[in-house]
């Protein structure tokens, strides 16, 4: 009877189009670390990076955006090629329905077609959402290199622990923070209550990842 059950609540899920179990709303790292995490040797250690500009980089973070970093970097005299060869292994997540044309473009090997592609299922609901959707266009491989770049906000009301655990730098003590809370009225709330454990520029740092619906 037990495995007639689990049987049923597997066909159900799939049926609702939802995965079985939740998944992840922030791209799993193939290739890249993230800008805001990354300890300074190791960004030394990248494509046309030094010690100076890890240097500077870390004394800026967190970036708020990839087009902040992108910026940030162009003042260190990177070119662009360079920047391109760098993105293959150093990004920051770009929200898959708020991301401009530009910053989308800022991913290696994206082309106007794939530009057309992200853009034409907003607004993504899910992260699955787009991996189903991409996944018309591209191999296994390259769907999940491209997925490493993007992010679906999660609501914090409704959040997985799973999901929640997929932000970059969330541990448990932060996981128990963000549901202690619950239920979030406004973002407000959320920068207030996290403020007492985080500084500010963390809170706006967490804060790229979420939403109240």
């Amino acid at each position: 009877m037990t495995r007639i059950i689990i049987t049923i609540a597997i066909a159900t899920a799939w049926i609702a189009g939802t995965a079985f179990p939740a998944q992840a709303q922030v791209g799993k790292p193939v290739t890249i670390v993230d800008a805001n995490m990354v300890p300074e040797a190791n960004l030394a250690a990248l494509p046309h990076m030094n010690a100076t500009i890890a240097k500077a980089l870390v004394a800026k973070r967190p970036f708020l955006s990839m087009s902040a970093l992108d910026t940030f970097l162009q003042s260190q005299k990177l070119s662009r090629p360079q920047l391109t060869e760098l993105y293959g292994r150093l990004f920051l997540h770009i929200n898959l329905n708020a991301a401009s044309d530009e910053e989308i473009q800022l991913i290696p090997g994206l082309g106007a077609r794939m530009l057309r592609e992200f853009k034409e299922y907003r607004p993504y609901t899910a992260l699955p959402v787009f991996h189903r959707e991409i996944d018309k266009y591209v191999d296994d491989a390259e769907l999940a290199r491209l997925e490493q770049y993007v992010f679906v906000p999660i609501d914090l009301n409704t959040a997985s622990d799973a999901d929640i655990l997929t932000i970059p730098g969330i541990g448990n003590r932060m996981l128990r923070e963000f549901k202690e809370y619950r239920p979030y009225k406004a973002m407000e709330q959320f920068r207030r209550e996290m403020g007492k454990y985080v500084s500010k520029e963390e809170v706006a740092r967490m804060e790229r990842y979420v939403t109240i619906k």
